[in-house]
């Protein structure tokens, strides 16, 4: 593949700003992401482009635009109801916090505008008249498969270290290797990963965890990454498990069952998060064996912390601690009507089915002992799961067909003692759901007060 043999189609709003600039006597490229994704036949989220024009000279040439970050060189130019970022070539001053630049000059070079970005597949840049501009090897490196530092690795990372996270990011979801040097600048700088916002770690964490190759996790625990953002993944890690239903280390089951569960980002953060209190659970008899009596409830509460301590949003890291809370559920339980609708109450209707795909993934990531026993048993749960459904029996308090208004009718007053009444009520439907029924439930309501 040669640089001039690549052509890509570059969107009409797009190719639009591209050609105003260039008609005004300045250079301008599509850059960076959407360059290296054109190039491997993915879709690009988005088209950034880069010019030689100064945000002010940006600004006169287009009707709407943005200033999205003028003292960085930024305009966001509008066209239509899509907006494009037009960041001018700069050069970036001194990184004195790990993150930002603390000033940038303008150039009118690409060169060195392109050298500045993080990777070389990240660096090249395109329009119709000129073509690919590939001047750090990205084209050689998407061919070589190779994740590698424009430049002196030391130097970006310096710069930037969250360019350390993407590394391995980009590694998961493009399926490259990363470069000897790029990595061994990893392993030297993976403490700056301290000075990186919470919020810009996660967003990196849960791109990893959602793409095609999760278990690269891995290699953010080998480079001393995890160490800094995620410290109890490295704990478990280097805990063992000898036990009959296991065959990994508790991190390294941890990855493989990440890789057994489909790319939904709260399922994946559920199987990194499931058994994470293990270690903190351990216990081994007289015979060698480890025991983790009372891990789902310690997990759970570690998954809270560590999602808060992440800065995930509130629906995430409640979903995420009751699949971890529950994951161990009926482990070695035949499925019965009533131990599934009671499996549904405390889990709930709508997230049960993702209890079923952690429960299974956490199978199959253990040994082979007895795994086509469990998984079968899981199969059955999920068949009453599917029958409680259309039949639709009762599974919660809103689905009790008697209600605090009812029961005031009857003379109960509002208090603790109506909820009792009907949490009893509630758990004689979940055993018997023919239960369900106004005139019975109002004849045991009496009875109870």
């Amino acid at each position: 593949m040669k640089a001039e043999d690549i052509k890509i189609t570059i969107p009409e709003r797009a190719n639009f700003i591209i050609k105003t600039l260039e008609g005004a006597g300045y250079e301008a490229y599509v850059v960076g992401g959407c360059v290296r994704d054109s190039i491997l036949g993915r879709e690009p989220q988005d088209w950034d482009i880069t010019t030689s024009a100064e945000p002010m000279q940006v600004k006169a040439l287009f009707r709407r635009t943005v200033d999205t970050g003028l003292q960085h060189g930024t305009v966001t130019v509008m066209q239509g109801d899509e907006g494009f970022e037009v960041t001018t070539y700069r050069v970036d001053g001194i990184y004195e916090d790990g993150r930002h630049p603390k000033d940038v000059t303008f150039t009118r070079e690409l060169k060195e505008d392109l050298l500045r970005r993080d990777f070389t597949i990240n660096a090249m840049a395109y329009n119709d008249t000129v073509g690919l501009v590939d001047m750090y090897e990205g084209l050689e490196d998407i061919e070589r498969k190779v994740i590698r530092c424009v430049g002196d690795p030391h130097e970006r990372f310096t710069e930037d270290a969250l360019r350390m996270l993407r590394a391995v990011r980009f590694s998961a979801q493009l399926g490259y290797k990363i470069d000897p040097e790029t990595e061994k600048a990893i392993r030297d700088l993976s403490g700056n990963l301290e000075k990186i916002s919470a919020e810009r770690i996660h967003t990196e964490l849960v791109k990893l965890l959602v793409s095609d190759n999760p278990g690269e996790i891995r290699k953010a625990y080998e480079t001393g990454m995890t160490k800094i953002f995620l410290p109890e993944f490295d704990v478990a890690m280097e805990t063992e498990q000898q036990h009959l239903h296991h065959c990994y280390s508790v991190g390294e089951h941890i990855i493989h069952s990440i890789e057994n569960v489909r790319p939904d980002p709260k399922l994946r953060l559920a199987m990194l998060l499931h058994d994470i209190g293990k270690p903190d659970s351990l216990d081994v008899d007289e015979d060698g064996i480890t025991h983790f009596h009372g891990h789902p409830m310690v997990s759970s509460r570690m998954a809270k912390t560590i999602l808060r301590r992440l800065k995930m949003d509130n629906d995430t890291i409640d979903t995420v601690a009751i699949l971890v809370k529950y994951h161990d559920y009926g482990n070695g339980v035949p499925a019965t009507d009533k131990k599934v609708r009671k499996a549904m109450n405390k889990i709930g209707k709508d997230l049960f089915p993702m209890f079923l795909e952690v429960k299974e993934a956490d199978i199959l990531a253990q040994s082979e002992y007895m795994r086509e026993e469990k998984l079968e048993n899981i199969r059955e749960w999920d068949r009453i799961y599917k029958e409680i459904l259309e039949k639709n029996q009762c599974v919660s308090l809103k689905e009790l067909k008697i209600n605090g208004k009812d029961l005031i009718e009857l003379g109960v007053k509002p208090g603790p003692a109506m909820g009792e009444i009907l949490n009893t009520l509630l758990e004689e439907v979940l055993d018997d759901p023919d239960k369900n029924d106004p005139e019975y439930l109002k004849t045991r309501a009496k009875a109870l007060m």
